[in-house]
């Protein structure tokens, strides 16, 4: 299995209610690095996972919809919390959604959104895009 990670940042803003979160349960701001890994079994044509420049394009359309909203805000968040975990989860998905029509996106057998709020802390969500 071949690789291609492509990293990118955005910054937030939002609440997570719950007494679970702590001091967290405010309205806080955090940057994250987007770290999206493009996964292939055999590489094309030319050799590669995915054209870096075509990734990278793909996820700054996606972080576009996020960097720099609050997320309690924002329509696609309504009703849900928008955690570490369930910010990797909607950007895998956004991702595949765009990528799944080209012709590299149908030989993916899969994709991993890793988020980092920092350099101890992270959270991963990994899409099996063959099923």
């Amino acid at each position: 299995m071949f690789s291609l990670t492509v990293r990118r940042h955005f910054m937030i803003a939002h609440s997570l209610p719950r007494e679970a979160f702590g001091p967290a349960q405010g309205l806080h701001g955090a940057t994250f690095v987007a770290e999206v890994t493009f996964r292939r079994r055999a590489l094309n044509d030319d050799a590669i996972v995915l054209d870096i420049g075509a990734a990278g394009a793909i996820i700054e359309e996606v972080l576009a919809g996020l960097n720099y909203k609050n997320l309690d805000e924002h329509p696609d968040f309504e009703g849900r919390l928008s955690t570490t975990e369930a910010l990797a989860e909607y950007i895998a998905n956004k991702v595949a959604a765009r990528i799944k029509d080209s012709d590299d996106g149908r030989e993916l057998a899969g994709l991993d959104v890793t988020l980092r709020e920092n350099p101890d802390a992270w959270a991963t969500y990994s899409l099996d895009l063959t099923a």
